[in-house]
């Protein structure tokens, strides 16, 4: 039996349509996803949308329009941006269904039976952009939200029922120590490290129907009140594979092999997600790859600064495979990465329209000359490397499949593609240095034919690096290997336009 990979994307909030930074996420997980279908591995990529936050009863009241109709809306725009980029889901999870209701309230159930709820008054400081309450030295110099600058908070006065947090503070930094739950990179682990070294305060999990709007999961027993959305949100990724619905399904997959998600939002899966599991007698996810934000032209992107890049266009514009490629070469994993217009352009002209492409297309115009009688139809073989004659173009690619490999171990995606363009690079070379354009191909020399193949090889090399990657266009690339001839991959841009 195939061993299981299951990954999961965060679960956005679908308050607006999405931005790039939800299309860098979906890349970075697909990628992975691809990556472990390749190695014959039985692979889930869960994503969803989050439903029942009070921003998306807000957005909706907004919008004058009821809420269950602005968040279906909104939530097709997530599945029509994965379709864009060439992401493939195998389960999209809607948080406002009965199933995700029925799965989040047996949570609740295990948590209360183990003695981790209650009930109690509170006040304190609510970022509904962060759908999160706040101490007073958690907020920056002006007293707010770090992650929501310029949003005043609301002081929320309340009866909720709370999780008791502080009984799992040396547990969850005994499992983040011992990387029983990994987090990639290390940074973000000793951030988290850090934050449980102080006092953990126990979390409120409830929302009265006032505040929340009669919106969102009813907490069980108690019509007054409903779960606080990261209580059920995290629980997206059990529901969405038969947590309390079908025991058999969850068993399969959980846990989580991975969750993949942004920065902004690491404290609810390394610390609140580990204790809901914890206190509930279930595994814990394996692993949390973290990537960083992506700012615009050097600033944190923002509705007020105009200055938010909609992904739609950016893929109809240039397709999925450049949208794809720019994103995961010019943005660190794990780090902060800027976009630009301009930035976007250069990689584009520079490493897929002359490197990739203009390769594709000239040894395919090579072939175009070959007198089909003098050199037999080639075979694509089985084992590439196998049949390349010149040694060094066949030890650059095994390099390369090597590199790739343990880039993606690794979540170094950047490394990945450099590795295959060093392929890219050294074609161009042995192309110089060979000549081809000056063989005489009607001589039929087995040293000129020699030279074709290995190309040809080396393109399908290239391609089938490619597939985690830009799995559009290696299929172009084995499709135009098919034929002899094919659209050019990625038209020169003219930036003069």
């Amino acid at each position: 039996m195939n061993k299981k990979f299951y990954i999961t994307t965060a679960i956005p909030y679908v308050n607006a349509r999405p931005h790039i930074g939800h299309a860098l996420e979906f890349i970075q997980a697909d990628v992975i996803a691809r990556y472990h279908r390749l190695k014959g591995e039985e692979v889930l990529l869960l994503s969803g949308s989050d439903e029942n936050a009070l921003k998306n009863v807000q957005a909706a009241q907004s919008a004058g329009v009821p809420v269950q109709q602005f968040i279906d809306e909104n939530a097709v725009l997530f599945v029509e941006l994965a379709n864009a980029l060439g992401v493939q889901f195998d389960v999209f999870q809607k948080g406002s269904s009965k199933e995700h209701h029925l799965s989040s309230q047996k949570l609740w159930q295990l948590c209360a039976e183990n003695g981790d709820i209650y009930k109690k008054s509170y006040e304190g400081l609510y970022c509904t952009g962060c759908e999160a309450f706040y101490t007073p030295d958690e907020l920056d110099a002006n007293q707010e939200c770090l992650e929501h600058p310029g949003r005043k908070l609301e002081s929320v006065s309340e009866e909720n029922y709370f999780f008791k947090l502080s009984r799992y503070q040396d547990k969850i930094i005994s499992v983040l120590e011992s990387d029983e739950l990994e987090i990639v990179p290390a940074t973000r682990k000793n951030e988290m490290l850090a934050f449980l070294k102080q006092t953990l305060q126990d979390i409120s999990i409830s929302r009265t129907n006032e505040r929340a709007k009669n919106w969102g999961v009813p907490v069980p027993a108690d019509d007054s009140q409903r779960m606080y959305v990261w209580f059920d949100a995290l629980n997206m990724y059990q529901s969405g594979v038969g947590f309390g619905l079908d025991e058999q399904k969850h068993n399969k997959w959980w846990p989580a092999d991975i969750h993949v998600i942004g920065k902004g939002i690491i404290r609810f899966h390394a610390v609140y997600w580990p204790a809901f599991l914890l206190s509930a007698g279930l595994p814990l996810p394996k692993k949390i790859f973290v990537h960083g934000y992506i700012t615009s032209s050097g600033q944190k992107m923002s509705k007020t600064l105009g200055n938010v890049v909609d992904p739609f266009p950016l893929v109809e514009k240039y397709g999925s495979g450049a949208v794809r490629y720019f994103f995961l070469r010019e943005i660190p994993p794990t780090e902060d990465g800027d976009f630009s217009y301009e930035k976007f352009e250069e990689r584009y002209n520079s490493d897929l329209a002359s490197g990739l492409g203009n390769l594709v297309a000239r040894v395919l115009a090579l072939v175009g000359k070959i007198n089909p009688k003098s050199f037999d139809k080639l075979r694509i073989p089985s084992e590439v490397e196998g049949q390349i004659q010149s040694p060094k173009l066949r030890e650059i690619i095994n390099a390369a499949r090597e590199k790739v490999d343990t880039a993606l171990e690794k979540f170094q995606f950047q490394d990945a593609l450099i590795a295959i363009w060093d392929v890219i690079h050294f074609c161009d070379r042995y192309i110089e240095e060979k000549k081809p354009w000056s063989f005489d191909f009607a001589q039929d020399k087995p040293d000129q034919k020699e030279v074709i193949d290995d190309l040809l090889l080396a393109i399908l090399a290239i391609g089938t690096l490619l597939k985690p990657f830009l799995p559009a266009t290696s299929e172009k690339i084995a499709n135009q290997l098919q034929h002899g001839k094919g659209d050019p991959l990625f038209p020169r841009l003219d930036r003069n336009v």
